[in-house]
């Protein structure tokens, strides 16, 4: 996607560690209207599919599976939470997830009743790096029975493999922007 390709050499910041900050228009301010784009997009590359949720993981791709959803028939968006709180109870799904850019593992956690065998799910997220979250919510879905058709993300940091592997194993990963180096504060595509 050339709009979002733009913005991140424009506005895309390497910092060191292989970090790509784009906090000014993808995860912390927000540009509407790349984002309605990066919507529209999921949506025309996930048609057809019988999508009756969207999941994701708390908090940057809440904004993202949500511009997806007004796209997709206003389908419930469903996040994993990465935090415990008091009103969680008992009866969740939970899996590990390992943050590559907080480098710290999280235990994400998603209330039965949002989640079923009857669902048709695609995952949407801001960052794909190694995969970790990815993985996290497919383990989610399989404890709930239910049916992954594919993963939607925005940034693909295609160096670190996370994507090529998600993909080996047939899984549908369609991203709207793979990053392949960021070679002395460079960024090239894919």
């Amino acid at each position: 996607m050339q709009l979002l390709k733009d913005k991140i050499l424009n506005e895309g910041k390497v910092l060191p560690g292989n970090i790509l900050k784009v906090d000014g228009f993808l995860n912390q301010q927000l540009d509407i209207r790349l984002l309605n784009e990066i919507g529209k997009e999921f949506a025309f590359l996930f048609k057809d599919l019988g999508v009756n949720k969207i999941l994701t993981v708390e908090s940057s791709g809440i904004a993202l599976a949500c511009v997806a959803s007004q796209n997709m028939g206003n389908v419930p968006v469903v996040f994993g939470k990465k935090h415990k709180t008091l009103k969680r109870g008992e009866d969740f799904y939970a899996a590990k997830i390992f943050s590559f850019t907080h480098n710290r593992e999280y235990e994400v956690t998603i209330n039965k009743e949002f989640i079923s065998k009857d669902d048709v799910i695609l995952i949407v997220d801001d960052f794909l790096a190694n995969g970790e979250a990815v993985n996290g919510l497919m383990d989610i879905i399989k404890q709930a029975d239910a049916k992954l058709v594919g993963v939607g993300i925005a940034v693909e940091k295609g160096f670190q493999g996370g994507g090529d592997k998600l993909r080996e194993q047939g899984l549908r990963v369609e991203s709207l922007a793979i990053v392949e180096n960021m070679d002395n504060g460079k960024i090239t595509f894919r």
